[in-house]
């Protein structure tokens, strides 16, 4: 059975590897041909530190990774990993087109690395678009240190065309769930993307929804990091798909969000969505995920609460419609939530995510269905 798998899997898989070096990647770049997805770049974190070593590493001859790219059906090639060196080579030769103005972004100046302290202030070329060195400061690279750059040779795979289409977001989740640029939620805004842009941009406006930003009381460093689009992936997922209890967590939500993006229902869902964070924050506000103690409200917003309470609304959001004052009714709930003995089981330490949901949806379905 497993080798059956294994074959199976395989079939859906057909690569192909080139090199090629790093002015043939600028050049298909300048000219369409190699796509770099703008929600992607704007995931583009490395310090000038990091970005001064690739170079470094391409003057010693330092190997660098593999650049794995999608072939699309224009066959033209999708970045799908290698986002990092790809973009620091075309910021650091002026050719990196910034994904907010739709023109090139400043050129960078590298710093002094380890080998190569002299790097300090080099430019490709002199430029008043530098940022932080004046023009007067900066080292320009001489002709034969541009060629060494241009002539460093990458190893590109390049998954074909034929293979399964969902491919390339496994292939993009894999290569990047073990990197340190993109948290989860970052990886899954982008494989959301690849499978249904439109789908995205939906996703995208309800974690904007006023209601819901006043109940989840995200901080500006919490959104920065996209913890509003991971409430919203959890929400829509715990709302409309069945947990089996097999997969891990992030995994399920994986898999789920991009099932609900191929489906892309977005009107009752929407709705749904836009009702539950009106009612919640009608009801108590800030204060609605949080725990009361004593008649006061403490504690931050957690998963706990958020699958309880949020998705436990959105399950029974037609009967609570229903009731003469809605809104009270949701308050009266909450507040006996909290009174409940079996909360203490959604909250116990190190509780594993996979007993938790198990937990906390069903309970908050029926919880709210009174």
């Amino acid at each position: 059975m497993l080798q059956d798998e294994i074959e199976n899997a395989q079939r859906l898989v057909r690569t192909d590897a080139y090199q090629l070096s790093v002015g043939e990647i600028a050049n298909m770049y300048k000219n369409g041909e190699f796509i770099i997805n703008p929600d992607f770049q704007r995931l583009f974190r490395w310090e000038i530190g990091q970005k001064s070593k690739l170079i470094e590493s391409l003057l010693l001859g330092i190997p660098v990774p593999s650049v794995f790219v999608f072939e699309r059906e224009d066959s033209t090639w999708e970045l799908v990993d290698g986002l990092q060196r790809i973009s620091t080579l075309l910021e650091f030769m002026g050719e990196l087109i910034d994904p907010t103005t739709s023109a090139l972004k400043p050129p960078i100046a590298l710093v002094a690395t380890k080998y190569l302290p002299s790097l300090d202030k080099v430019v490709w070329e002199k430029s008043d678009q530098v940022l932080d060195v004046s023009i007067e400061e900066q080292i320009e690279f001489s002709g034969p240190q541009k060629l060494s750059i241009k002539r460093s040779r990458l190893s590109v795979e390049i998954l074909k065309r034929p293979s399964d289409n969902k491919t390339k977001y496994d292939l993009f989740q894999r290569l990047n769930a073990g990197g340190t640029a993109a948290n989860a939620q970052e990886l899954r805004n982008c494989i959301i993307i690849m499978v249904n842009e439109d789908y995205a941009t939906f996703m995208r406006s309800l974690s904007v929804s006023l209601d819901f930003l006043a109940v989840l009381s995200a901080s500006e460093d919490q959104i920065e990091k996209q913890r509003h689009m991971e409430y919203v992936s959890r929400f829509l997922v715990h709302t409309y798909i069945q947990y089996g209890g097999k997969l891990d967590v992030e995994e399920f939500i994986d898999e789920s969000i991009v099932e609900l993006a191929t489906q892309n229902e977005t009107q009752h869902a929407g709705a749904t969505f836009n009702t539950t964070f009106s009612l919640l924050n009608q009801a108590f506000g800030s204060d609605a995920l949080r725990r009361i103690q004593d008649g006061n409200p403490t504690g931050r917003v957690g998963l706990a609460a958020f699958e309880c309470i949020a998705v436990g609304v959105a399950k029974n959001i037609t009967h609570i419609q229903s009731q003469p004052n809605p809104v009270e009714h949701v308050k009266q709930r909450i507040r006996e939530f909290w009174d409940s003995q079996n909360v203490d089981n959604f909250f116990s330490s190190g509780l594993r995510g996979t007993v938790r949901i198990q937990r906390t949806v069903p309970f908050g379905e029926n919880w709210f269905s009174v």
